[in-house]
């Protein structure tokens, strides 16, 4: 048990926002796709897995991406971009999703039934802001994993919410329940990301 936190809050402080990457490094096929699946090991709101990735390699399509994620250069010089984009209709994939918990032997049948009327009965009667607020917040729990087990993999990262995502939507013409949420660039760095401040513990807890 002690390795294992030791080895995590390392990772954890290793991890730093890279924009800086070097140019032309391929990442394999078969990484891209373990770090995906592994990834989504993530909580999320009533295992919804609201998540769905756009994984972006082809270089012409990076570059034409750059004025509408402001210029960051990070996005056209790292090796894979990987838009993290969020499911509105997610529920209509609960009984997929409680069928295999019960071949998993995580649930029995009955659970699972009213789980899956449940999940749909919730999720479709909810406003779209609410909605859009849950599936964001699952969002960003992958994306830390993700993040998190690309450095142990040996590649940086640096995740970006500042970009048009309505420009960003039309470009790959997404399906209207499909939102993006972040983009995450990856990658090797080019040079070494520094580390950034935090406020003392003081100034954001409070001990009850």
């Amino acid at each position: 048990m002690t390795t294992t936190i030791t080895s995590a809050k390392n990772l954890m402080y290793a991890r730093k926002s890279v924009r800086k990457y070097k140019e032309g490094v391929t990442i394999p096929q078969e990484v891209l796709h373990q770090l995906i699946e592994d990834a989504i090991s993530a909580p999320s709101s009533s295992n919804m897995q609201p998540w769905r990735f756009l994984v972006i390699q082809d270089q012409d399509v990076k570059n034409e991406l750059l004025p509408i994620a402001n210029n960051q250069q990070q996005v056209a010089t790292c090796s894979a971009l990987i838009a993290v984009l969020g499911d509105l209709e997610m529920y209509e994939r609960s009984e997929e999703i409680y069928q295999a918990n019960v071949e998993l032997g995580a649930m029995p049948q009955d659970v699972a039934d009213m789980m899956i009327a449940n999940s749909r009965k919730l999720y479709s009667s909810l406003p779209q802001d609410v909605l859009k607020s849950i599936i964001s917040f699952d969002a960003g729990l992958v994306s830390m994993q993700l993040m998190l087990l690309a450095k142990e993999m040996g590649y940086d990262t640096v995740t970006m919410g500042g970009f048009n995502k309505v420009q960003f939507a039309q470009y790959f013409n997404l399906p209207a329940n499909e939102i993006p949420i972040v983009l995450i660039a990856l990658g090797e760095a080019e040079i070494p990301a520094h580390s950034t401040s935090r406020l003392a513990l003081e100034k954001i807890t409070r001990f009850i």
